[in-house]
């Protein structure tokens, strides 16, 4: 399959991500694609230089780091399925309103006009709170589909919520048949 997979900025998740990613590499092409705080922050996690420098060691690609480079995407349909991870709070805003400023969110939309899955993976503080709406408008819109996720940390944060990234070849695999891997909420 052709594989597209969007980082956004939750950093921290990154080592959970790339290493998903890289198993995807293996058996499928796939373009990376991050959204522009992903392609240009430097944070304690890591340098944005070095982020962008191993999806394209994975890939064997350029990453797509700008929404004119994004656009093309539906047209020209060059992917078979979409992966968003991590998915943040402000992503996930975006999407469910259908704002596409960021190459992330201009990749969405342009995929979306093929009627072709969007698999989200959330990683978001504020997922039980102000993100909850923004999740349960794309659970219910067609064509998109989580990885289940949960709390990552009930106790500190009470409302933060984080995919089980590991379980993004078993989403994409059920999204490609059109159905959301349950349960959900783990």
């Amino acid at each position: 399959m052709n594989i597209g997979f969007a980082l956004c900025g939750s950093f921290c998740t990154y080592g959970k991500v790339f290493p998903v990613m890289e198993r995807l590499a293996e058996s499928h092409q796939l373009i990376p694609i991050f959204s522009q705080s992903s392609a240009s922050t430097d944070s304690r996690f890591g340098k944005a230089s070095d982020f962008l420098a191993r999806a394209r060691a994975i890939c064997g690609r350029e990453p797509i780091v700008t929404i004119a480079d994004a656009e093309p995407i539906g047209p020209k349909k060059l992917l078979d399925v979409l992966v968003v991870a991590p998915c943040t709070g402000n992503t996930l805003a975006k999407l469910s309103h259908s704002i596409a400023d960021t190459p992330v969110t201009m990749a969405v939309k342009s995929h979306l006009r093929n009627a072709r899955p969007v698999v989200i993976a959330v990683s978001t503080n504020d997922g039980l709170a102000g993100a909850a709406e923004n999740i349960g408008r794309l659970m219910a819109r067609k064509n998109c589909y989580f990885v289940p996720y949960g709390q990552d940390d009930p106790e500190k944060k009470p409302t933060s919520l984080v995919a089980h990234f590991e379980l993004i070849p078993a989403a994409v695999e059920a999204a490609m048949e059109g159905r959301q891997l349950q349960p959900v909420l783990l």
